[in-house]
């Protein structure tokens, strides 16, 4: 009995191997997409950084979010962890409804997105979207906001071209989210009113003194631009490596979490994978939900190598 068991045993384990050296290269070697926005990078950092230690060779590649979702839909790119929503509804949910891309994951809950200013602006009374016109010369007829293809800007050049709230004589500024942010502080360093798109996770919630404005009309979303983020990839991909599937279904991260990795780079200086790696050592609870049910590439227990890994 003892020997047909430890037969049973080899033959399994065997078979294992087979299955793994056997998954697609996909499997294996994983591609991220990184728009390029902090958290994101963060989350994604985070994410290459435990496929790593079991085993995979992620590939991470900077994309525009309209590439992003052609790459996924193509099946060039397997995963992206920035799936805005409901900024972004207008381009994912064709895809989503049409079988192009899946929706494997709510990866954070209590996001909000929308028109950010300094606090002197909002208590001078710059506090509704409304309050945009009668502010139009203080703020030198512009609006700042992130890189040019976004669906952030996108809705901001529909409400200019729809003269929502008078927007009609507002220009939009698109930089970076570097960008962004240095114009913000160079405007709130002089005590000069701004208008840009913020959104939390972010330490700029905690670097600047600044309020989102109110009564928008669900231009960025219900609620004033509440939002969550989803985790998409391409048609199939947790079908085909499950191992993969089921990490990135454990994949959950909070606001705080974000915000601190974030911190870690924009505030410290360090790159995305320091970053990710020092969050990681400094909550390994995390893990232990992050690791149920999931691997190395070999077969064996994730958890245990991952801690290993990380010298915890």
């Amino acid at each position: 009995m003892k020997r047909i068991l430890a037969a049973g045993v080899l033959a399994s384990l065997a078979t294992g191997q087979a299955i793994a050296a056997d998954d697609p290269a996909t499997c294996q070697a994983p591609s991220f997409s990184d728009v390029g926005w902090t958290d994101i990078s963060a989350t994604t950092a985070t994410a290459a950084r435990i496929l790593e230690a079991l085993g995979y060779k992620p590939e991470i590649s900077v994309l525009s979010v309209a590439v992003t979702f052609e790459s996924l839909k193509r099946g060039d790119t397997d995963i992206f962890l920035g799936n805005w929503m409901p900024l972004q509804a207008s381009v994912q949910q064709p895809l989503v409804e049409a079988g192009d891309i899946e929706v494997v994951q709510t990866n954070l809950e209590g996001a909000v997105i929308g028109f950010a200013v300094p606090k002197t602006s909002y208590d001078a009374g710059l506090k509704t979207y409304s309050d945009i016109i009668k502010f139009r010369d203080q703020l030198g007829g512009k609006i700042y906001s992130i890189e040019a293809g976004s669906s952030a800007n996108a809705t901001i050049l529909d409400a200019i071209t729809n003269d929502d709230f008078g927007l009609s004589a507002f220009e939009l500024v698109e930089s970076s989210e570097q960008g962004m942010l240095a114009q913000a502080q160079r405007a709130m360093d002089s005590d000069d009113d701004i208008l840009f798109f913020g959104w939390r996770p972010h330490p700029m919630n905690v670097r600047f003194e600044m309020e989102y404005l109110t009564d928008g009309n669900d231009m960025f979303g219900p609620n004033d631009g509440s939002a969550t983020v989803l985790t998409n990839t391409r048609a199939g991909l947790s079908e085909d490596c499950p191992n993969l599937g089921q990490f990135l279904k454990n994949l959950v991260f909070t606001v705080e979490a974000e915000d601190l990795m974030m911190a870690y780079i924009l505030d410290e200086g360090l790159e995305p994978r320091a970053a990710a790696e020092r969050w990681l050592t400094e909550n390994p609870q995390v893990l232990d939900a992050w690791l149920t049910d999931v691997t190395t590439l070999e077969g064996e227990p994730g958890l245990p190598v991952v801690q290993e890994s990380l010298g915890l």
